[in-house]
């Protein structure tokens, strides 16, 4: 089958895979949509500790095409959305419910193969059904909602919290209709991309500038999201938190990315610095909230890119041109 591999650091190609099988209790899904994801872009850069070569894609949604002699939750046919998450259960930290802080974590299109071509193989508990009125190649989008739902478990946000959130590119916009949702009095969107600050206006911000010095928020936000992992917008978030605020580090950085922090201040005005990582018993939540409609993928869903091209989707994805692009193999 044709599947698009990382082969090495900054090298991605198009090639000829073999098929895969399922286990006993897994499925192979025909791929209808796969999205890309910054954390691509690091697997391309060699972090995230993958082993290359690997097929990635951990944003993706299909068609069951065959399944596991132990296999009945599913059939052939079935339409799904794939959680990539792959947990030991056994750590102390899958134990204590923390599955994804797992000791032995892995993910479906990080550390095995993904996505990105024509079939993949997923345990069958990854797998949840969709229903009629959802187009196959809009469900890649579920995962990353999920990833932002958790996000929005890890805030506890109070009812009336004024929200400011760093990018708008996929992310941040879903940061956004979530903010909207749970209850916020106002949500302010700072990004250098004007692109996609219309974006955010078009989904209904209160306010969307290149700086936050342009917003009139003076004793700073009581929710600051960083959705872009940029030192410099993390540096300038961390200063905006109002006294007794959140900020919440969602974006993904890069390894080697630094920024200050002021500890009397922290201590001082009761500050609390915190982080979200991946899915963690959001995936389920965050289709029914597809489903509901809480995104437009005619919105969100900039490019629907042909798997031959994956390499150059790549290059789009990072030079910041759309917003949330798919391969369709």
């Amino acid at each position: 089958m044709k599947a698009a591999v990382i082969e090495s650091v900054g090298r991605a190609v198009v090639t000829e895979v073999p098929d895969p099988t399922p286990g006993p209790r897994e499925v192979v899904v025909e791929v209808a949509a796969c999205g890309l994801c910054g954390t691509d872009l690091h697997i391309l850069q060699g972090e995230f500790a993958p082993k290359l070569p690997i097929v990635p894609g951990h944003e993706f949604a299909g068609e069951v095409a065959a399944v596991g002699t132990q296999v009945t939750e599913v059939s052939v046919g079935d339409r799904v959305a794939v959680d990539p998450s792959l947990y030991c259960y056994e750590c102390r930290f899958c134990r204590d419910g923390h599955n994804n802080m797992c000791e032995r974590w892995a993910a479906i299109g990080v550390t095995t193969a993904g996505g990105a071509a024509r079939y993949a193989v997923a345990p069958v508990a990854n797998c949840v059904k969709l229903p009629e009125h959802i187009r196959t190649e809009d469900a890649a989008l579920i995962e990353p909602l999920s990833c932002a739902v958790r996000g929005y478990d890890v805030l506890r946000t109070r009812l009336g919290s004024n929200v400011l959130i760093y990018g708008s590119g996929t992310m941040g916009l879903m940061m956004l209709e979530l903010a909207k949702r749970t209850g916020a009095a106002s949500v302010d969107v700072v990004d250098v991309n004007p692109a996609r600050l219309e974006t955010a206006r078009q989904l209904g911000v209160s306010a969307a500038a290149a700086n936050a010095d342009e917003l009139e928020r003076p004793r700073g936000w009581d929710v600051v999201i960083d959705a872009t992992g940029n030192a410099a917008a993390i540096q300038d978030g961390l200063d905006r938190v109002a006294k007794a605020g959140t900020f919440l580090q969602f974006g993904v950085a890069d390894y080697a990315t630094r920024v200050m922090i002021d500890p009397y201040r922290i201590y001082n005005q009761e500050i609390t610095i915190t982080g979200s990582m991946a899915v963690l018993h959001s995936f389920e939540r965050a289709a029914e909230l597809f489903a509901a409609g809480v995104l437009d993928p005619e919105v969100f869903i900039s490019d629907r890119i042909p798997l031959e091209r994956y390499p150059e989707a790549l290059d789009q994805f990072a030079s910041g041109v759309g917003r949330k692009i798919v391969v369709i193999p």
